[in-house]
């Protein structure tokens, strides 16, 4: 990777906060040290530089757990030296991590008996289990035309523009087309009658998203498995679904549970959902599951002794912790589907505290939708004088980080700003992001326009001379404030 070299990264060393108390010699930044230092020591210059990474709670970028109970987190430690792959080391993670699959399996509606075992396995994030999950529909798809004669060499998928970048990884790293619905205004998902007529006798599956990273919104994945089964139909082909339900496969079993999304639907063979965002545990850990044994091709599975028995395993990753896969564990069994349905309900109640009060400001277009995940994304009525990019980068100040980005083609030119509600988004924050969100409209309508019409003659100002004036400007807003009301 190459690193970019701002001012501070020119340096060759880095100085400890607290030098004169722990070490007095200053260490190499991109090498390793001759000589060691005291623990002490280590630990404060790692500590001191980490104190500049945001705040968790405050990053409303991320779907991504930030909190989970102190109980958790004491089994989380007490199991992170364990390799979740030593599997006849470590029995008891193994059934715990059987447990879960068969758990979620069950949530999702998978035709199982009382004896049937569900099929999935733990993974590192939905990114993995995608990859997995596209490599079993990809060599099905192979399987199918090595015995019919046709050619192999050619396969595809059909997606919507608004998918996470993982699939893009996927159909780059195996060799697969991805073709992609384009979205349009006020449309910001995948058309399932689009993505039905993309479909050919090369494409592996269809992708449905259930919860947009753009604006959370669920797909038709109903309307699309109908779509589907007629053109199979007609065509004699039989292509499946895949549902990428990363965001939202924790939240529609507990919100809405009469929508069809899941294995209920006879075309979706395989279903992937991340457990380190509204399975609410922390980063590390996703789960694919397969409808049936049979969606998951025997040759794609491994067979392993080295490690002290036979030990069958499908996954890109080998070595991983134990600790994300005992957390969820945990939730499962501590919260209940009561837990959970209470814990994503009030996630959706401050969710609409939220864009209820940024409705009442009068300033911004509410692009997400109430019927998904619970987040809300907006974007400004007029932004002739300012744009998103500039209240993301001014609500930093503040504390805030809410992301601000262009949709995906052909809505490219709509920007949005996108705040997660997740379970540590309490109402009283909910409250206070849209205070300060009116601060900093206040703050940039007093300022120049960030691109402003010239007259004639008039010299342009530079980049550097704008954001001093906009640094004037904000201390001088800072002190009237605390003057007028205390705070800021």
């Amino acid at each position: 990777m190459v690193l970019s070299k701002t001012v501070s990264e020119t340096d060759a060393s880095i100085h400890s906060t607290f030098a004169s108390r722990y070490v007095r010699e200053s260490l190499p930044r991109f090498k390793m040290p001759e000589n060691s230092i005291p623990k002490e020591a280590a630990y404060q210059i790692i500590n001191d530089e980490l104190m500049l990474d945001g705040n968790p709670r405050l990053n409303l970028a991320s779907f991504v757990t930030t909190w989970m109970e102190p109980e958790c987190d004491k089994l989380v430690m007490a199991s992170i030296n364990k390799n979740y792959v030593d599997m006849d080391e470590y029995p008891v993670t193994t059934e715990l991590q059987n447990r879960c699959v068969n758990m979620i399996a069950h949530l999702f509606n998978a035709p199982l008996d009382e004896s049937e075992t569900a099929i999935g396995v733990g993974t590192v994030g939905s990114s993995e289990a995608i990859m997995l999950a596209g490599l079993a529909f990809k060599r099905k798809w192979q399987n199918k035309r090595k015995d019919q004669g046709k050619p192999y060499d050619k396969p595809n998928i059909v997606t919507g523009a608004n998918v996470q970048v993982c699939w893009e990884k996927f159909a780059r790293y195996f060799e697969v087309e991805l073709k992609e619905v384009k979205l349009r205004d006020g449309y910001y998902i995948m058309d399932p009658t689009k993505a039905v007529e993309m479909v050919d006798e090369n494409t592996i599956c269809v992708a449905a998203i259930l919860g947009s990273t753009l604006n959370g919104e669920f797909e038709d994945v109903k309307l699309l498995n109908d779509l589907l089964i007629e053109k199979n139909k007609e065509t004699g082909w039989d292509t499946p679904i895949h549902v990428d339900a990363a965001s939202g496969g924790f939240i529609a079993p507990f919100l809405y549970p009469e929508l069809e999304w899941d294995f209920r639907l006879p075309l979706v063979k395989s279903i992937n959902v991340s457990g380190h965002k509204y399975g609410l545990v922390y980063a590390g850990i996703g789960w694919v599951i397969w409808r049936t044994k049979e969606d998951l091709p025997e040759e794609l599975i491994f067979h392993i002794n080295y490690l002290g028995s036979d030990q069958p395993t499908f996954t890109l990753n080998f070595s991983k912790g134990s600790s994300q896969v005992i957390a969820q564990y945990y939730q499962l069994i501590r919260l209940g589907y009561e837990g959970y349905r209470n814990v994503i309900e009030n996630c959706q109640e401050n969710a609409m505290v939220l864009k209820e009060g940024l409705q009442r400001t009068g300033r911004f277009n509410i692009v997400s939708k109430d019927n998904g995940v619970p987040l809300v994304a907006f974007s400004l009525k007029d932004n002739s004088r300012h744009n998103e990019f500039e209240v993301s980068d001014n609500l930093r100040r503040f504390g805030w980080i809410v992301p601000a980005y262009t949709m995906p083609p052909d809505a490219q030119h709509v920007t949005v700003l996108r705040v997660v509600v997740r379970e540590d988004f309490s109402r009283t924050l909910a409250e206070r992001l849209v205070v300060d969100i009116e601060k900093v409209m206040q703050l940039l309508d007093d300022l120049p326009p960030s691109k402003p019409t010239l007259p004639e003659g008039a010299v342009k100002k530079t980049p550097l001379e704008t954001q001093r004036e906009i640094t004037t400007y904000w201390k001088k807003f800072v002190m009237e404030r605390k003057k007028t009301n205390g705070v800021c």
